[in-house]
């Protein structure tokens, strides 16, 4: 019973994933649609910056705070 629902999964799974690559064809298009107007690319380092740095940031500053909220709630403890 239990390799038929591991095969049921897996051809679920298959079929979606072959269903959802045969539905975003249009997104590997070559030729440019009317009104597209693309800027110009990214330096590397633009890159880096904003898909690496830019969210470690953002989850240090985010931890930081949540952190800082938490000792602030603590209260000393007392020992008999």
């Amino acid at each position: 019973m239990d390799k038929k629902n591991a095969l049921r999964a897996g051809a679920v799974t298959a079929g979606t994933t072959l269903m959802m690559l045969l539905m975003t064809s249009p997104a590997l298009a070559v030729t440019r649609d009317d009104g597209d107007d693309p800027g110009k690319g990214l330096s590397i380092g633009e890159t880096l910056g904003l898909y690496v740095a830019a969210p470690i940031v953002l989850f240090l500053v985010i931890a930081g705070l949540v952190m800082v909220g938490d000792k602030s709630r603590k209260q000393p403890t007392t020992e008999s």
